[in-house]
């Protein structure tokens, strides 16, 4: 893995900006209320390479860190856009990476890295289930050569919009298992050559993040398909959850910047009683405040990612960045629209649209809760509470 100097991250952060220029605020709110995945910026980020940076050189992509890869979906997200519609593109190929065989590689990697295929979706959550994941209750059953795949996923995200899924499902029912996290296997799903036995309902929801639930009724997977070994595969998601973790902190971050960098104009610009607004401590303070905490969640995610991109243990650092992250980019969004007044809530300010956005970070792709909860129990010391 290449490692890059201040200058070359500056580079990239020049570079992804130049990109997002392309695409102005307008293009953003155009696409989220008319519900659109935005196909155009997605395809120009691909062409440009910036969603293959943690592929290795070998199989087609750049070969570069958890950093890079952080500071791109960063600037994505601070220019006004929403990361989200492409950040799976990174981070679900890791287990491909860490997991897979060579032949899944060779197979796969170089076509998600060129943007041939698409690996957009990850099929773990169900409606019953929620953050409970050793109780999903889809099935995989071996059938000769393949696997025959029953049940329901939801909030799968882009799932429309991509040609593959890595499918957790159960292979062993819970109760043959000594541990419950064994018996739960990983899978590549081509969705392509599954249409008849796949069904997708979109979920109509507060942001623009082509959510879906998806039906598989009788849906095959090649065995050549499955991910390491079965009944194995709840070991290869966790393995994913802290590139993940680093990656969403990383969003967040670039939207709490996107508020405090708005607030600080427009707070400046605005003149009530003779006088700019951003002259009164109570519109000064807040956006000051969440500056401060923003800019220290940017340390955590740095170190997160230093300790990640040099293989060593990350988890605490990875939660705590998302948590950091998320926590203080939603005290950004509040003193925006506090900053805006009502003009906040005007659509043409763009502001309640990236609230919205922002909003989903603290439950999504985890819960807070959760991540408090690891903190507590991993790195404090405490009882488990659940």
């Amino acid at each position: 893995m290449a490692t890059s100097t201040v200058q070359d991250l500056e580079l990239i952060r020049e570079s992804v900006r130049a990109l997002c220029d392309k695409f102005p605020e307008t293009y953003w709110r155009e696409t989220d209320e008319k519900d659109e995945y935005p196909e155009e910026f997605i395809k120009a980020l691909t062409n440009e390479g910036w969603l293959s940076v943690l592929i290795p050189e070998e199989y087609g992509g750049a070969g570069l860190g958890m950093l890079e890869a952080g500071i791109i979906l960063e600037e994505i997200n601070r220019s006004g856009g929403n990361s989200g519609a492409g950040h799976a593109q990174m981070y679900t190929m890791g287990a491909i990476l860490r997991h897979g065989s060579e032949e899944q590689k060779q197979r796969y990697l170089p076509k998600i890295a060129s943007g041939e295929l698409r690996l957009q979706a990850f099929g773990i959550t169900e409606p019953t289930a929620g953050s409970d994941t050793t109780s999903i209750t889809t099935t995989a059953v071996k059938q000769g050569d393949k696997y025959i795949v029953n049940g329901q996923k939801i909030f799968i995200s882009r799932t429309e919009h991509s040609d593959l899924m890595l499918l957790l499902a159960r292979t062993t029912p819970k109760d043959q298992v000594a541990k419950k996290t064994d018996g739960l296997s990983l899978f590549i799903l081509d969705m392509k050559d599954q249409q008849d036995n796949i069904t997708i309902r979109p979920i109509d929801t507060m942001i623009n993040h082509a959510t879906t639930e998806v039906f598989f009724e009788n849906a095959e997977i090649p065995e050549e398909n499955l991910i390491g070994l079965e009944g194995k595969g709840f070991k290869y998601v966790l393995s994913g959850m802290n590139a993940e973790r680093i990656l969403v902190a990383s969003e967040s971050l670039g939207d709490g910047k996107y508020f405090v960098d708005r607030s600080v104009q427009y707070a400046n610009e605005r003149v009530v009683f003779n006088r700019p607004i951003g002259q009164n401590q109570g519109v000064q303070f807040p956006i000051a405040q969440s500056y401060m905490d923003i800019e220290a969640a940017t340390l955590m995610r740095d170190k997160a990612a230093k300790l990640f991109d040099a293989g060593e243990k990350c988890g605490a650092e990875a939660n705590m960045a998302k948590y950091l992250a998320t926590e203080s980019t939603w005290k950004a969004a509040n003193a925006a629209m506090t900053t805006y007044g009502g003009y906040g809530f005007a659509k043409e300010y763009n502001i309640e649209r990236k609230f919205r956005e922002a909003r989903l970070f603290i439950v999504a792709p985890v819960t807070n809760n959760l991540v408090t909860t690891y903190i507590g129990q991993h790195v404090l010391g405490l009882p488990r509470s659940f």
